[in-house]
């Protein structure tokens, strides 16, 4: 059964907060390169969550990205920090 909107995207909530609390972990232990894989991880299901609100999902990151990009950054939407 698939699921609805909402339900994948706070599932898709859930998988960052975990990936952004096991980044910390490792960073603190000292696994600098396993916590930065685990951020990029939490900010990439944290896009997916966003884009499965617009109705787009994917799963190739190249796609995730582009979307997000072009329909919440580009567009003033969400405001791009460096």
């Amino acid at each position: 059964m698939p699921f609805d909107t909402n339900t994948l995207c706070r599932y898709r909530i859930e998988r960052a907060e975990e990936d952004l609390l096991t980044a910390e972990s490792n960073h603190q232990a000292g696994f600098y390169k396993a916590a930065i894989n685990r951020s990029y991880y939490a900010i990439f299901h944290s896009i997916r969550a966003i884009n499965i609100l617009d109705g787009f999902d994917a799963s190739k990151h190249s796609s995730v990205i582009a979307h997000f990009n072009q329909f919440f950054v580009h567009t003033g939407e969400l405001e791009k920090r460096r």
